[in-house]
Formats: C-alpha cells, structure tokens, sequence
C-alpha cells in the first residue's frame, strides 16, 4: 500500500500554513522614519555579518520543505531585498520548487531600472513598491535617504516594462508626515491598473518611537478617500488578505503567514518577541525529515493573536524589528 502522507500543518486556532515571507538582507538603502530611523540605524550600525545570512541554497532548501507543508505564496523583502547581491539567482531557485505558485518581492523600488528584467527573466511574477507620498519634500522627509519620487515612478516603469505587474504600491500614512498625500497618491494612481494601498502605521519593533496618536486609522484613510472618490467594498483574493489588515482593527483570525529572517530564525507573528532557530538545524546536519517536523511542530503550537490583544501593555513588549524580518 503506498504510504500515507501527513496532513497539512494547523496551528492552535486551525489556521493554515500558506504564505512565507523571506527577509534576504536586513541592510536598506533607505532610512523610512517608521522602519529603521537613521537615529538608530546609523552609520556605526551593526548589520548582520555575510556569515550569519542564510546562503542561496540554505533558502532553497527551506522553501522546499515549506512547500511541503502547504506554503504556496514566497515573498521576498529586507530591508530591501534587492541590495542582496545576485539575487535573480534564488528567484531562479524558489520558482523551480514544486507547489511555489506566487513568487512575489517587495521593495522601495529604486534599483528596479537595473534588475526588474534579470528578475522576470528568473521567474519572479510580480513585484510591490513602497511609495509614501508623490511630492519630493514629503517622500524625502519620509525616506531620509534624499530620494526623489522620480525614481522609484521609474522603478515602477521598469518593473512593469519587464512583465512584473500588477503592481501594488504601499503607502504607509503617519499622522504629522503624510497624511496629506493620501488623496494626490489615490489621484495619481486611479485608473493607472497599479493597486495603491494605505497602511498603517504599525507597533512594530521598537526603534521607530511608535505612538498611538500618529496612527492614521484605516476608518480615518477610508473617510478621507471617500471625500472625493466613491469607494466600493472589495472581498479579499484569500483568507487573510494582507489588505485588509490594520492596526486599527484585529487581522489574526486567518493569518496564515510565517516569516523567516535573513539568519534563518523563523517567526509565527509579525509581532513575534522571539523566533525559532532554523540555520542552526540546517547547518548542524539535520535532515529534511528532521527540518519537516520541526517547522511543523512550530507551526502546530502557534496561538498568536497579537491584534486581538493589543493594548497599552503589549506595545511595550521586546518586539522584533520590521527591518529584521521584512514587515
């Protein structure tokens, strides 16, 4: 009789294993005021050293096993994923996996001119860009790296010029810095097939001085749009849509993401306070049989449910960066 396959890992609130998100770097060639302040991540930061990074075929190796365990979406992010040298070559890797099926990356957009073919050509299927503001004064004041708007639009160009649309764009809305590009972002992008969504901004780590009173709230964004624009509710493309996610109201129920951090550590939460050590398995001989189990049993004891029970107390818990494990 041919063997009975396991089945698919649930963790304790049923709560499938579908999408993985890959942070390939935690070096950023910006210096957003919400993700890694240059206060904080400074020139005498100390980045992650080449050694302790998940190499190529470590990664490939894990996506594999994921891929096993359910995983259809990968995602890639950083920092920005596109400062990791040579990356179209674990793009080439990840879309060889059988069951990857969406095979996305996330970045500010900037080096896109230079790697948007080589990473269609490799098997990427699409790209999303982050854009907090179309005016200069804003985008740059947001970024703190003097980044003007033109070249992440040419960034966009690109990527869609090599095939890697639809694009989404990310604006992430903070109360005091730019709030007032959210109807010129909605006009300039409406009607143009790029996708702009309105994040907000997220107790996420620590460096970023969050504070309950620059949250713009989803309510708050929705109000503003609908001022000039009428807004037709849109039924998400799956469970646990990341657009339909906000601080502001609780997303756990169907969260099926897990995150793996540019050193292998692997997290069941983007609000995770701690993770679990998955290079030092692969890299201490174990099997895929052995890798198998233990994402599993991670995943099978997972209960998080941070947006359920955020309050004053838990923004004050020891969170891991948005920068380290790619937001």
């Amino acid at each position: 009789m041919p063997e009975l396959l396991p089945m698919l890992p649930h963790d304790t609130r049923g709560r499938p294993l579908h999408d993985l998100r890959i942070s390939v770097t935690d070096r950023c060639n910006f210096r957003c005021v919400y993700c890694m302040p240059r206060a904080v991540f400074g020139r005498d930061h100390a980045f992650l050293p080449r050694a302790e990074l998940l190499n190529f075929d470590e990664i490939a190796r894990l996506v594999s096993i994921f891929a096993r365990l359910g995983v259809e979406k990968v995602r890639l992010t950083g920092g920005e994923p596109l400062v990791r040298r040579e990356l179209p070559m674990l793009v080439r890797a990840l879309a060889a996996i059988p069951g990857v099926r969406d095979l996305t990356l996330t970045t500010n957009g900037v080096l896109l001119p230079d790697h948007a073919p080589a990473l269609k050509q490799a098997g990427l299927h699409r790209v999303t860009v982050s854009l907090d503001a179309d005016d200069d004064a804003t985008f740059m004041r947001m970024n703190d790296a003097g980044v003007p708007v033109s070249r992440v639009l040419a960034g966009i160009e690109a990527a869609e010029a090599a095939g890697l649309g639809p694009i989404k764009l990310n604006m992430v809305v903070k109360r005091g810095w730019n709030e007032h590009a959210l109807l010129p972002m909605a006009r300039r992008f409406r009607w143009t097939g790029r996708i702009l969504r309105f994040i907000e901004y997220m107790d996420v780590g620590h460096s970023n001085g969050w504070r309950l009173d620059e949250v713009i709230t989803a309510d708050e964004i929705l109000a503003t749009i609908a001022a000039e624009f009428p807004l037709e509710p849109m039924p998400p493309t799956k469970l646990g849509e990341v657009a339909e996610r906000s601080g502001s109201r609780p997303f756990c129920g169907d969260c099926d993401r897990a995150r793996l951090s540019a050193d292998g550590q692997l997290y069941t939460c983007l609000f995770a306070t701690a993770g679990h050590d998955l290079r030092s398995l692969v890299r201490g001989g174990a099997s895929d049989v052995d890798l198998e189990v233990a994402i599993r049993d991670i995943w099978e004891a997972r209960d998080d449910r941070y947006s359920e029970i955020r309050s004053a107390e838990t923004v004050t818990l020891p969170k891991v960066e948005m920068s380290y494990i790619g937001g």
